[in-house]
């Protein structure tokens, strides 16, 4: 006889919350959805009010029956499901199959997997929201209708096997569009101007404006080069005179607690983590680990918010903790962070540690590498959040020679605050004493030639956060949607940044040309707040499906009358097939490119397409060549795979190193381009030439 059954989605879960609430509680998991849309049909009567035609989930059969025989004999069954719009429909679900009344509050929310809040929100059920799962349904239908009607006519006029998504187009149209200007971005020489001068330590002055009568007139548009030998010519190396100094206090405030896309982007930019392995990482540092005598707890509240607040209780540990460890005047005070941003849920606390008591040294010896390097970056972040700002003495040294003027700056940090515990690239900068009127000992003047650069391609990160600032999706699908990019082959990772493929460009050509507004970001974005709408204000999700689905069905039909031809070509070789004769022809399939027959399928040859580095594997001799992961990231790896398997993230080049005589490898990224060893336990790295 079951007492109070307990139905959560994850075993790992299951387990922790069983041992937390003891004898009287059976803890079941349903491992992820028991009923959802068939996949082999559309599955939503879009004339009958779009009603969804749910079935149970294939090879859950033995599970529904295992809990409906434990629902019967269960007094009493709650319904915890993950604390979000999914598990809140997954609720829905189980209400349905098992029976309960939707009136009944059986619902709990476990936000954190700690002993103290299990017990407390066992405490306190409530009724399932139906405006939530509403959301969620109208979402999902959505999200069917789009992917089940356009995926088809991509098929037939682009390439079998793609699929449209209502975000993830948009999302590919964002990479798509900075790739064109990439492309389009015309290089433009530029010159600056700097001098050097030597006191008790050399510094540097750049020109960036003329003084005339008095007045800065600074120039607007680049320095050409004949400009640039005007301004050396007219400076005088002998008297560059100190005209003004000025000094400012200027502060930096901490960062604001994690949110799941700012814990995506930081995990990206410090870990170089990847939008799902931090999603996967924090689920497992969520549902709980094992941590000696406190036996298995949850580490961090849950990882799927778009709120920066803290409880009452964490903001009291931290200030507790930073005054103990670091002096009161480390502590801003504590702060909740509670002001809630526009088109924020606002549903859960941020990204945070289950105590600030649980710091990241005193727990490191249970947790894989990778676990203990989020959960640093997540504990650090958090205490941060609750600490005093940062303080810095600015100096601003104006240096005239003739009539061109010249600028200096140096930073002090006067008190690290914050910064005692989430470092930066900041560093004291500081000048020589200098004095107002001083003639300076100027040791060289030179002229240096740049370039104009376009904006970078997307990374990860960039690409999160650009999502997020244009309200397209919710930070909980960001993972997921660059993913589906990757399977699809919609898009490439290379040197980390995202490349947009040939069948990316057709998919958004097709889709510019007869679904603007499903690749718009605006429609987008006023779309996800409608359907927030329906959780938050009670919108009718039925008028508001009615209200998409009569212009897109329209769309529907002129796109099929479409003529043109969207077809990625392949490109034919001068090489013919050793099995055939017909000619080899260089295809896309889903892990990149590959050569195959053109006689295809009547001849089914294929080998990789092989680009060599020109580079010997270290390990057995044979050639390095260019790669791409089932994830579609680009590697580097030996070409007698898999006797050998010797691999490589960045290019390597056929220069050992110095220190270690390892292979020495490029990397290039948005700090400029470097020759790095390829040794991790190898410091060595030369920079090549600097960003601009």
């Amino acid at each position: 006889m079951v007492k109070n059954l307990v139905i959560v989605e994850s075993p790992t879960k299951a387990k922790t919350i069983g041992k937390m609430l003891g004898r009287n509680y059976k803890v079941v998991a349903t491992i992820g959805h028991l009923r959802d849309l068939p996949k082999s049909q559309i599955g939503v009567d879009i004339e009958n009010d779009f009603k969804p035609k749910y079935i149970n989930v294939r090879g859950k059969a033995d599970k529904i029956n295992e809990l409906k025989k434990l629902a019967k004999e269960a007094e009493k069954i709650y319904l915890a499901t993950d604390p979000d719009r999914e598990g809140e429909a997954i609720s829905w679900h189980l209400a349905n199959l098992l029976d309960l009344d939707l009136e009944e509050k059986n619902r709990v929310e476990f936000s954190e997997i700690t002993k103290d809040y299990v017990k407390e929100a066992i405490k306190n059920p409530r009724k399932i929201d139906m405006g939530l799962v509403d959301s969620q349904q109208a979402r999902r239908i959505l999200d069917r209708i789009v992917g089940y009607k356009l995926s088809p006519i991509l098929w037939k006029k682009i390439k079998n096997g793609l699929s449209a998504g209502r975000v993830q187009s948009v999302a590919l149209k964002l990479i798509i569009d900075r790739e064109k200007e990439i492309q389009s971005f015309i290089e433009t020489e530029y010159w600056t101007i700097e001098a050097t001068h030597r006191k008790e330590k050399d510094f540097i002055s750049k020109f960036y404006a003329f003084s005339e009568n008095g007045k800065e007139k600074k120039i607007n548009d680049y320095i050409d080069e004949n400009l640039a030998d005007e301004i050396l010519k007219s400076s005088d190396k002998k008297n560059f005179k100190i005209e003004k100094i000025e000094k400012k206090k200027r502060n930096k405030h901490p960062f604001m607690p994690f949110t799941t896309s700012t814990l995506q982007q930081e995990a990206s930019k410090r870990l170089g983590y990847s939008t799902s392995r931090t999603m996967k990482i924090a689920q497992s540092l969520y549902e709980g680990i094992n941590i000696g005598e406190e036996g298995t707890v949850g580490l961090i509240s849950y990882m799927r918010t778009d709120s920066t607040r803290l409880s009452s209780n964490i903001v009291a540990e931290a200030k507790s903790y930073i005054v103990k460890n670091f002096g009161k005047e480390y502590s801003n005070g504590g702060s909740t962070y509670s002001k809630v941003k526009k088109g924020s849920q606002d549903a859960h606390e941020a990204v945070r540690p289950s105590s600030i008591y649980r710091t990241p040294y005193s727990i490191s010896k249970y947790l894989r590498d990778d676990e203990y390097k989020l959960y640093n970056l997540i504990w650090q972040r958090t205490l941060a959040s609750q600490m005093a700002k940062a303080c810095y003495d600015i100096t601003t040294v104006t240096i005239s020679s003739n009539k061109n003027l010249y600028k200096a700056s140096g930073n002090i940090i006067i008190f690290d605050g914050f910064m005692k515990v989430w470092t930066s690239n900041e560093k004291d900068n500081e000048l020589p004493l200098l004095k107002e009127g001083e003639i300076l000992n100027t040791t060289s003047l030179e002229k240096i030639k740049h370039f104009t650069k376009p904006k970078a391609r997307y990374n990860e990160a960039s690409l999160v956060k650009a999502l997020e600032e244009n309200g397209i999706g919710r930070p909980s699908t960001y993972a997921s949607i660059i993913s589906s990019l990757i399977s699809r082959n919609y898009v490439v990772i290379d040197n980390k940044q995202l490349v947009p493929t040939d069948i990316g460009f057709k998919v958004i050509d097709l889709l510019l040309k007869h679904f603007e507004d499903i690749v718009n970001e605006k429609f987008t974005a006023n779309m996800e707040d409608r359907l927030d709408g329906v959780a938050n204000e009670g919108v009718n999700y039925i008028n508001l499906l009615n209200e998409f689905y009569g212009p897109f069905e329209k769309l529907l039909e002129d796109c099929k009358k479409d003529s043109s031809d969207y077809k990625v070509k392949d490109k034919v070789l001068d090489e013919k097939c050793p099995e055939c004769g017909h000619l080899l022809v260089e295809k896309n399939g889903r892990h990149g490119k590959f050569i195959g027959c053109s006689n295809f399928p009547n001849c089914r040859f294929v080998k990789p397409l092989v680009k060599s580095t020109g580079v010997s594997c270290p390990k057995c001799g044979h050639d390095i060549i260019e790669k791409v992961s089932k994830k579609g990231k680009v590697f580097y790896g030996c070409s007698n795979y898999p006797s050998c398997d010797f691999a490589l993230w960045n290019k390597p080049i056929n220069e050992k190193c110095p220190k270690c005589q390892s292979l020495l490898t490029h990397v290039k990224n948005r700090y400029g381009e470097f020759i790095k060893c390829s040794n991790e336990n190898c410091e060595f790295e030369k920079n090549l030439k600097k960003s601009n």
